[in-house]
């Protein structure tokens, strides 16, 4: 446990809960140091899935922390909008996939999957603040639902519920309140049980091939593709195929 955020273990799978919930988990300087100890912690030789969440009924975060930044200065905003995006980059290429509970729509973004609940919220508040969004909410919105339905969300600052957010793919399913960690304890379970360099190879070629034309994109591919052969896993996992039983377990060699 680091200040304001929680970190449990449950086998292959590692819970991050920040908890802050009488600010609504909202994000000042101290919130973001712990939640980047908290990523600094896993161990990954272990830990093959990680859950974000936030404390409380609301689940979640109410996004970076207003009060904190209505005395800042142009150099100060500046410096807070990077050491966030800093940090939620670290997240975005976190080695192992990170599944995100809820709004926050900047850290959940900065996630490789969403899931919330039939209650949750999602907007980027900011222009109605006199600010842009500074945490990657102009840049991976775009990216995630297209640049028109993201502009329109960023310039009228438009919040979208739940329904409409799975139904432009800003997240990958609605759950309600109670069923919401067991479905993401159930996700990342079973990702955790698949080869584990395999997943992590998987997040890297699809993080670092969007970022580049197909033509640099395959060869990405094709590096990590061949780097998951000759470990012990792969072994494994094609000599079960070949006779036909399952994989008991993958070791991450």
């Amino acid at each position: 446990e680091v200040g304001f955020v929680d970190y449990e273990v449950d086998g292959h799978v590692a819970v991050i809960t920040i908890n802050r919930p009488k600010a609504l988990n909202a994000l000042n300087e101290d919130v973001l140091k712990d939640i980047e100890a908290a990523f600094d912690a896993v161990d990954l030789s272990e830990i093959r899935a990680i859950i974000l969440t936030g404390a409380g009924e609301k689940s979640f975060v109410a996004g970076a922390d207003i009060a904190a930044m209505s005395v800042m200065t142009k150099e100060q905003g500046e410096h807070f909008g990077k050491f966030g995006n800093d940090i939620f980059r670290k997240i975005e290429t976190f080695p192992v996939p990170v599944i995100a509970l809820g709004g926050g729509n900047e850290l959940a973004m900065s996630c490789d999957i969403r899931i919330c609940s039939d209650n949750a919220l999602f907007g980027q508040p900011e222009v109605g603040l006199g600010i842009t969004p500074g945490f990657g909410g102009t840049q991976r919105l775009a990216r995630l639902i297209g640049p028109g339905k993201a502009k329109e969300m960023v310039f009228a600052s438009r919040n979208i519920k739940a329904d409409e957010a799975y139904r432009v793919g800003l997240v990958n399913a609605v759950y309600t309140q109670e069923e919401l960690m067991p479905a993401a304890k159930k996700l990342a379970g079973t990702i955790a049980k698949m080869a584990p360099i395999a997943v992590r190879n998987s997040k890297k070629a699809m993080n670092d091939g969007l970022q580049t034309d197909m033509d640099q994109a395959i060869v990405i591919e094709e590096k990590l593709f061949g780097g998951c052969f000759e470990t012990e896993d792969q072994k494994n996992g094609m000599q079960a195929f070949l006779e036909k039983r399952k994989v008991e377990q993958f070791n991450n060699r």
